[in-house]
């Protein structure tokens, strides 16, 4: 099939597309957009959250047919310029919350859509809103600080 869609802010049509491929597959393989991880593909992790019409997802649970005539935005397309850092991924630089990496772009795609819904989070709401995505390398606390951080920006 081909897939139309918008992607980031700019439309795409991708031909070849298996309408039961997962969205994460399509991103990373056919658009070439890799910020989103391939961890557990069974939405347990969050490495693949993505927006779909402005809900965050896990991308890996999402068929590509789905996704017809819809909007997607993924961790580089939060970025105001492919030069410049968005003020929730800068940070978590700053913070010292990415080691790894691989967890990264969907605390940063979780932390944006809790911020988008509430600017001043306490650090219960935090926890929660990131408890879908998992981080093997930290103890959390430096992404707290880092969504902390952002919140005040």
């Amino acid at each position: 099939m081909r897939l139309t869609c918008v992607v980031n802010g700019e439309p795409r049509e991708i031909d070849g597309v298996w309408e039961g491929e997962s969205l994460l597959y399509v991103l990373r393989e056919r658009m070439q957009l890799p910020g989103s991880k391939n961890a557990c593909e069974q939405g347990e992790c969050g490495s693949c959250s993505v927006y779909l019409d402005d809900v965050l997802v896990c991308s890996c649970l999402v068929a590509a047919g789905q996704v017809e005539g819809r909007t997607v935005t993924t961790v580089e397309g939060l970025a105001p310029t492919e030069d410049e850092l968005h003020p929730i991924q800068a940070a978590f630089v700053e913070a010292g919350a990415v080691q790894c990496g691989f967890c990264t772009p969907g605390l940063i795609v979780a932390t944006h859509d809790l911020l988008a819904r509430n600017p001043s989070p306490s650090d219960a709401e935090i926890r929660e809103a990131l408890a879908g995505n998992l981080c093997r390398c930290t103890g959390y606390e430096k992404i707290l600080d880092a969504v902390r951080s952002a919140a005040e920006a």
